[in-house]
């Protein structure tokens, strides 16, 4: 038990260091920029929006509790909080409390546990559907009018239409809009006139926070909810094989892509992403559903196998690290892919769906960036990590016990979410039947909590296994996720490296995908069945031959002409084309596939057709010879096509200059015929391409051993100082954060105590004050100082505070 304290930065200071590295661990935010010293710390952690974020981040079981911890007021003891959760389970109880003061929500004083300044503020004045407290709604309100006793006994003297109005604001919302009938009126007159209502304006009123508590029997909330619901899961088998199936299909599905984007990239938006065409397009290419198509383009951009190729005009093109990927043994491959899917932060479930003020989100455009989707596909994969092997999740209760681990997310977006999650999960081959695969088990180990993690979003875990049990109060996980998907559970263990990782997991597959295959069986019907994934060289000789028919356990290809002339066109000769099937066929090659062959062939390239960037025309046929005889002119390129007809590679405009500067007189025709007049030229700066951002290192357990280490060295150096500098009158002031100053001074103002400011004349001197604040706000400071009197300071020339010692 650490030593009471009279502040949250006394709390903070007198904890150790295993406690500091708890505290940063559950809030990364603390770490960035790194404070100066444990003062900083402290006022770090009590900013409204380092609250907001911890807050954000608890489970429906620490919400509870921290709102009875508000609602009980300072100096609560945990006999107050059991009773306004209406439960006995004491021990649950104190678990979370610990959770929320290793997470500085709560901080210890000698009276007992205080909420930090700020969570009031974030939590709002409806807490749990609550109301305000009387003497905040009328502050003008005697102590009497907020008595349980006597509210209970107004109520029961209340007519029946009057009860029955403030049941129906028992549980929220605490406010209500006045009827315009008289009746109405009459109702609400007498619960004002005995105080159980209060106006707030001129037709609308409020439940006094007090009187609501009497209405719910001194309950909090209408059921307690500490621990999060089972998952209720059935037994299915197969789950490995059903798994590598889906995962070779969708390794096949990334070599289609590359192949196809490959030959025929497609346009870069001008917003970015992929345009609706280019994606129904290769939607056709690979035979899938929409949703489908766009999770395999996203996986494929995920993994750095497609990217915008940064030309002039830009096209989403094959990458070059998709050679290594495909040469890569097919294990590794998915290993790839699915640690790029677990670590994105684009959510294809977006794609097509219309978002605010805006069209529909494109795939690969920035609409489908959502950095919340992280965190919920690890939540997802811990919770059916934590079934039993072969188990798959009934999803309405999957979604009910996400929904308790993530309460401040909305319903609606969160349950699509996690259908996404799952649906992806199963065309990845990280779930097989709906239950999670060894391969799978694999990928989620590194990011499932550690035993000695501070478990900030649960009870702290009491038994072994982490299985579900039939009640479903297993304790809970800690995790220290957030919706922006930063992850550091991952970064705890330390000793899995990204290469070792890919190892297990590529070794966990690699044992259920199907074997490679170096062989077709070509039937009569013009059709050749391979028997399952086929070798590289093989399996791209026949996306480029044959048009994929059915996909499955086996594929089967079709040969069309049009298949054998895209072979014929990507240089093959038909001789070639009947020796690769001969080869590779275990069953001869059928007459029909020779005849197609040999018809495309002999009819392949008859008419031929190349480009030119400009002609040259002209009735005087001893003009074109002396262009074409001129050395001047050979790197134009000019080629003859009629007697009175050139052609050249070069831009009309360039063609234009270089003709004229060797002594001819061209003039610029346009399609119709006529000369195009030159106009000025309006030369504008292209758009400056924007780099990555700066990159920072994980908030892990060796970053923040090293930050508490330097915290603790500048808290011993600041010591020391002090002790050096007692002659001279007030504490020494070192500079400090302004976000940190403004913290301070919004502390003093709310706990009414003074403290001392460096303030910075405009000599730029420097000099100590002692004030008490009043109030902050307009950025000034109003205080009154040493002598009492009441003066004005500006916020920009405090260099520093701290609290009066």
């Amino acid at each position: 038990m650490a030593t009471p304290s009279r502040s949250l930065a006394d709390d903070i200071r007198g904890r150790s260091d295993a406690e500091l590295i708890d505290l940063v661990l559950a809030r990364p935010d603390l770490a960035r920029p790194a404070p100066a010293d444990l003062t900083s710390l402290a006022a770090r952690a009590g900013t409204r929006a380092s609250v907001q974020r911890a807050i954000e981040a608890l489970d429906r079981g620490h919400l509870q509790v921290l709102e009875a911890v508000v609602v009980a007021g300072d100096a609560a003891g945990l006999d107050d909080l059991l009773h306004l959760l209406g439960t006995d389970d004491r021990t649950t109880v104190e678990a979370i409390v610990a959770d929320l003061w290793r997470s500085a929500l709560v901080w210890r004083g000698a009276d007992g546990h205080h909420v930090v300044r700020t969570v009031p503020e974030v939590l709002g004045t409806s807490i749990a559907g609550l109301g305000a407290p009387m003497r905040e709604l009328r502050p003008s309100s005697q102590p009497e009018h907020a008595d349980p006793d006597r509210i209970r006994a107004t109520l029961a003297e209340a007519p029946e239409d009057s009860r029955a109005m403030v049941e129906r604001m028992t549980w929220g919302p605490a406010f209500g809009v006045l009827p315009a009938a008289q009746p109405g009126r009459t109702t609400a007159r007498w619960l004002l006139e005995n105080h159980l209502l209060v106006p707030v304006s001129t037709d609308r009123v409020a439940l006094p926070r007090e009187v609501g508590l009497v209405l719910r029997e001194g309950r909090l909330h209408r059921s307690v909810e500490l621990t999060p619901p089972a998952i209720e899961a059935r037994t299915v088998s197969l789950v490995d094989a059903a798994a590598g199936g889906a995962a070779s299909e969708c390794l096949t599905h990334l070599d289609e892509l590359a192949a196809a984007w490959g030959a025929d990239p497609p346009r870069v938006l001008r917003a970015g992403g992929l345009s609706v065409r280019d994606l129904r397009v290769t939607q056709q290419t690979l035979d899938l559903d929409p949703e489908h198509t766009a999770f395999v383009v996203e996986l494929a951009y995920a993994a750095g196998l497609v990217a915008d190729d940064g030309e002039v005009v830009p096209v989403w093109a094959p990458t070059s690290e998709i050679d290594e990927w495909t040469s890569s043994e097919a294990g590794h491959r998915w290993a790839t892919l699915a640690l790029a899917w677990l670590a994105s932060t684009r959510a294809p479930h977006l794609v097509g769906r219309r978002s605010t003020g805006a069209g529909p989100a494109n795939a690969l455009g920035p609409d489908v960036q959502w950095p919340a989707i992280r965190a919920i596909r690890r939540e997802v994969l811990r919770e059916l990590a934590s079934l039993e092997p072969g188990s798959a999740p009934d999803h309405a209760s999957l979604r009910e016990r996400l929904a308790w681990r993530r309460p401040n997310r909305a319903a609606a977006v969160l349950d699509e979410a996690v259908e996404a999650v799952l649906r992806e999960s199963e065309w990845l081959g990280v779930t097989g039947r709906g239950a999670l695969s060894e391969a799978g088990r694999a990928l989620v180990a590194p990011f499932a909590p550690l035993s000695d993690a501070p478990p900030v979003r649960g009870v702290r875990a009491t038994a072994a296994g982490g299985a579900n049990t039939s009640n479903g109060k297993r304790a809970t996980r800690g995790r220290a996720d957030r919706d922006n998907g930063a992850d550091t559970t991952s970064n705890e263990q330390g000793a899995t490296t990204p290469e070792a990782l890919t190892e297990t997991v590529a070794a966990a597959m690699s044992a259920h995908l199907p074997s490679p295959v170096d062989h077709i069986l070509v039937q009569a019907d013009l059709t050749a069945v391979a028997p399952g994934p086929l070798v590289g060289g093989l399996g791209s000789f026949m996306r480029l031959a044959a048009d994929v028919e059915s996909r499955g356990g086996a594929t089967v290809y079709r040969f069309t002409p049009e298949s054998v002339r895209r072979a014929l066109d990507a240089g093959w000769t038909a001789a070639d084309f009947t020796d690769t099937v001969r080869r590779s066929s275990r069953t001869p090659v059928p007459q029909p596939l020779e005849y197609l062959v040999s018809d495309v062939a002999r009819k392949h390239g008859q008419t031929r057709i190349g480009g030119a960037a400009a002609y040259i025309r002209s009735d005087d046929e001893a003009v074109l010879d002396t262009m074409l005889a001129s050395r001047d002119l050979a790197p134009l390129r000019l080629r003859r096509l009629a007697p009175t007809v050139l052609v050249s590679s070069a831009d009309p405009r360039v063609l234009v200059d270089l003709l004229r500067d060797n002594g001819f007189a061209p003039v610029h025709e346009g399609q119709d015929g006529t000369v195009v007049h030159a106009e000025t030229p309006r030369r504008r700066a292209g758009t400056r391409r924007r780099g990555p951002g700066p990159m920072v290192s994980p908030v892990d357990r060796p970053y923040t051993q090293t930050l508490v280490d330097g915290l603790r060295a500048a808290e011993a150096t600041a010591d020391q100082r002090r002790a050096e500098d007692e002659t001279r009158p007030g504490p020494r002031i070192q500079a400090m954060d302004p976000v940190v100053t403004l913290s301070l001074l919004r502390d003093a103002v709310a706990d009414r105590h003074g403290v001392w400011i460096g303030y910075s004349d405009g000599h730029g001197a420097t000099s100590r004050h002692l004030i008490h604040p009043q109030k902050v706000e307009g950025g000034r400071v109003r205080a009154t100082d040493e002598s009492g009197h009441e003066k004005s300071f500006s916020v920009h020339r405090i260099t520093g505070a701290t609290t009066e010692g």
